[in-house]
């Protein structure tokens, strides 16, 4: 069913089912902001700092959705997305010269118990509101909520990349596999980016 199909009663039913997903989203990472500054104080991760960065980021892509289906116009949409873009292309160009700095000196991190728990818990949620986004956008026709649905994607992905990093860090002491996990992202983030530029949201 497309956006055009939709009665108004099962549009607005959506629309606010979009907005609670947004709400969840951005409740979650403002949690894990400060959570994960004071794990990566603590344990001198560049995943969980970037990771930090990655939940800020995702804040500022649910605050615009919000914002999108708050409206109408397809200026107010195309504004939103250039956003998201923009939001894709900060986190690929912090996580490249973070990683890449941290693999050139030799960084070591502390493996961090919390960061564990922390990035198993986010890779969970993320990957469940990135498929309720992707839904719910498909449903009203919604290129915003179905490209900001990728940017929670990108969250689950890079949890899982960091949580991988922690781990082998911990277990087999690879300290390198902590800064790799912050380069797992930086091309498929960079892909995203490019895409919204180009006008691709499907």
């Amino acid at each position: 069913m497309s956006g055009a199909a939709l009665n108004d009663t099962a549009r607005r039913r959506l629309i606010r089912f979009g907005i609670g997903l947004e709400a969840i989203t951005l409740g979650w990472n403002v949690v894990g902001v400060v959570t994960l500054a004071v794990l990566a104080y603590t344990s001198a991760s560049v995943a969980l700092l970037g990771f930090g960065l990655d939940s800020l980021i995702e804040i500022g892509a649910s605050t615009v959705v919000i914002w999108e289906l708050t409206g109408t116009g397809e200026q107010r949409q195309r504004v939103a997305l250039r956003l998201i873009g923009v939001a894709f292309v900060l986190l690929a160009v912090y996580l490249l010269v973070q990683a890449g700095l941290a693999l050139l000196t030799g960084h070591r991190a502390t493996p961090s118990p919390g960061g564990v728990v922390w990035t198993g818990a986010t890779a969970v949620a993320m990957f469940a509101l990135a498929y309720g986004k992707a839904r719910t956008g498909r449903r009203l026709g919604n290129p915003v909520l179905v490209t900001e649905g990728r940017v929670t994607l990108v969250d689950g992905i890079l949890a899982t990349a960091v949580l991988v990093g922690i781990a082998l860090d911990a277990l087999l002491g690879w300290w390198w596999a902590d800064p790799l996990a912050g380069l797992v992202i930086v091309v498929y983030a960079a892909r995203e980016a490019v895409q919204i530029f180009r006008g691709d949201h499907d």
